[in-house]
Parts: structure tokens; C-alpha cells; sequence
């Protein structure tokens, strides 16, 4: 299953790509696979990410777990405006 996710973030992009980028074994051993991210064209502070997961469910599981927590934290996600759209295949 595809999903797209979007957030905002507080210490900007380059920050928030650095830890994204450093976290991919987590992504992996979770069953997270991206397919792409980036920032919008006039607004380097919302990113977005797709990902291939397993299920929905399982996305959500791994995204409340307090380290995932913590590291999207680190990142400067602004964690309430994140947001989780499961794409139509």
C-alpha cells in the first residue's frame, strides 16, 4: 500500500533531512519503504513523503511508538499538522 504524509516543520528543511535521511535503517526494520520526499516549491517548511508499507494500520503502530515520536521531535515536525493519505491503486 502506498501512502502519501505531509507535516510542517519548525528547524527547517535541510535539518529535517539530515535526520530523515539518518533514520532509514528504523524506516526499514519497520517495514517502511520511501518512494520519494521533498519540500513544496514555494514553501521549504511542508514536506512531503511517499512510502510502500504493509498497511495502514501498521504505518500508524509504527509512527506512535515513542521513538518514532521522539525522532520526528528532533526533526522539527510539527507533529499536529501531520497529516496520512493511503493512495487508491
Amino acid at each position: 500500500m502506498k501512502i502519501i504524509s505531509s507535516v510542517e516543520l519548525s528547524k527547517g528543511y535541510e535539518h529535517w533531512k539530515s535526520l530523515f535521511l539518518a533514520n532509514e535503517d528504523f524506516r526499514q526494520d519497520h517495514g517502511i519503504n520511501v518512494l520519494a520526499f521533498g519540500h513544496e516549491e514555494q514553501n521549504k517548511d511542508k514536506v512531503w513523503v511517499c512510502m510502500e508499507v504493509e498497511s495502514m494500520e501498521k504505518m500508524m503502530s509504527t509512527v506512535d511508538k515513542p521513538e518514532m515520536i521522539k525522532l520526528r521531535e528532533q526533526a522539527g515536525a510539527k507533529i499536529e499538522t501531520q497529516t496520512f493519505v493511503k493512495l487508491i491503486e
